[in-house]
């Protein structure tokens, strides 16, 4: 399996923060990636939003590996880059386990594969709920700025929602990092049984 970040126009050191952040998550819940590699998509400026070249990046890293798992984390203009990889990927025959779009706000998400989206807050929540989410999706609660929820998943606080039954209550309150690793869990990125030795 592997996961692939697909970062949005930004300084490289906030993906940075983000991959350190998701490794650290992991390793204090004393369980370990499934042997899952991790790949962070290198593409700066304009090129984060070129499905093309982020297809090309998969297949010079992955080669006929197709049927593989993959696990899309995208981040705001490279959200709209990594959804069509994904379904161009699909269409390759290559298999999308699951795709999570944080902070892609304007961006319709469609596919035969699970998504999930994550929000710095609740407007951008509900308002990019209505271009296509999956159930399980998050939001900042208090708010943070754009940002700080790709950088510091680990401090922003939030409601994990199931929009696919409309505005209601959340199901939980938790931390964007703890929501990754739910979902991480979910899709076998993470195996509970493996546990990592100290």
């Amino acid at each position: 399996m592997s996961i692939i970040i697909c970062p949005g126009i930004h300084e490289p050191e906030l993906t940075e923060s983000f991959r350190v952040g998701l490794l650290d998550v992991v390793s204090h819940s004393a369980i370990a990636l499934n042997s899952a590699n991790i790949l962070i998509y290198p593409g700066k400026d304009v090129l984060v939003l070129s499905a093309f070249h982020i297809l090309q990046f998969l297949r010079d890293r992955l080669g006929d590996r197709l049927k593989s798992p993959i696990i899309f984390i995208s981040f705001s203009a490279g959200v709209v880059g990594a959804i069509k990889a994904a379904y161009l990927w699909q269409l390759l025959g290559g298999r999308v386990k699951a795709f999570i779009a944080i902070d892609g706000w304007g961006v319709p998400l469609q596919g035969n594969f699970p998504i999930h989206r994550m929000s710095h807050d609740y407007f951008t929540h509900w308002s990019s709920c209505l271009l296509g989410s999956g159930q399980d999706n998050f939001y900042a609660q208090p708010a943070v700025d754009h940002l700080s929820i790709w950088k510091s998943s680990q401090t922003v606080q939030g409601c994990w929602v199931d929009s696919s039954i409309g505005i209601f209550p959340p199901k939980g309150r938790l931390k964007a990092d703890e929501f990754l690793l739910m979902l991480l869990k979910h899709y076998d990125a993470i195996n509970p049984d493996n546990r990592v030795r100290s």
